[in-house]
């Protein structure tokens, strides 16, 4: 885990919930506080009791916005930071730590997402996408149903026909109701030798990681969360 440096208290401006579970966040930027698409910092909520309790979450936002925004995932089944954040409205106020490394965009290749895991791609996209330079790239995005889905019509106005959408608890007439298999890879990956990026569960992550070195992938050519 990250040492915590430097803190940011930063107002929260807006928020709303963009999936069932999975709420907005857009907060003020600090002077100076930098990042790159992909990385994260630690997060918690600016009272007393909760101060000290740091939660890794991603950007989703990119430079160009002026403002900083998170989409986190809310377990409700437990009193925890993000059961707050849940009930968190704007004007509250988090603690921001320093950014820190996550994952980096290394060149065009294929993105594999699964849930949440979409959240450090949505601001590599952004970022390619604002600069004209998202060509050459895919998105696998892997979730239970179709409600799950984050940022849909944006992913599908950036990527168009190089969005993969897979549901692996629901049938939907037009989409693939199965998992990322073996098969799956080579069925709709032509070339093992570019990059791949993968974020999502550590099981999700680790059984791909493993079929895509199999299939001819490189260990220096997989890019994942460290």
């Amino acid at each position: 885990m990250p040492k915590a440096n430097k803190q940011h208290i930063v107002k929260i401006l807006e928020t709303h919930y963009i999936t069932h579970d999975v709420k907005r966040f857009v907060v003020e930027r600090p002077a100076g506080y930098n990042f790159i698409p992909g990385q994260a910092t630690e997060v918690a909520i600016n009272l007393p009791e909760w101060k000290d309790q740091l939660r890794p979450f991603t950007f989703t936002s990119i430079m160009e916005h002026g403002f900083l925004e998170f989409m986190i995932k809310i377990y409700n089944d437990h009193e925890g930071v993000t059961n707050l954040l849940g009930r968190t409205h704007a004007g509250a106020e988090l603690i921001l730590h320093e950014v820190f490394g996550a994952i980096q965009y290394k060149g065009p290749g294929v993105f594999i997402a699964g849930g949440a895991g979409i959240t450090p791609f949505i601001s590599i996209f952004r970022h390619l996408y604002t600069h004209k330079n998202l060509h050459g790239n895919k998105l696998i995005y892997s979730n239970k149903t179709s409600g799950d889905v984050i940022m849909e019509a944006e992913l599908q106005q950036m990527l168009g026909g190089n969005f993969i959408k897979i549901y692996t608890r629901e049938n939907v007439v037009g989409f693939r109701g199965n998992r990322i298999d073996r098969k799956f890879l080579i069925d709709n990956i032509s070339d093992f030798g570019q990059n791949f990026y993968l974020c999502g569960p550590k099981k999700f992550v680790q059984n791909i990681t493993e079929l895509l070195l199999d299939l001819g992938a490189s260990a220096e050519t997989v890019i994942i969360e460290k």
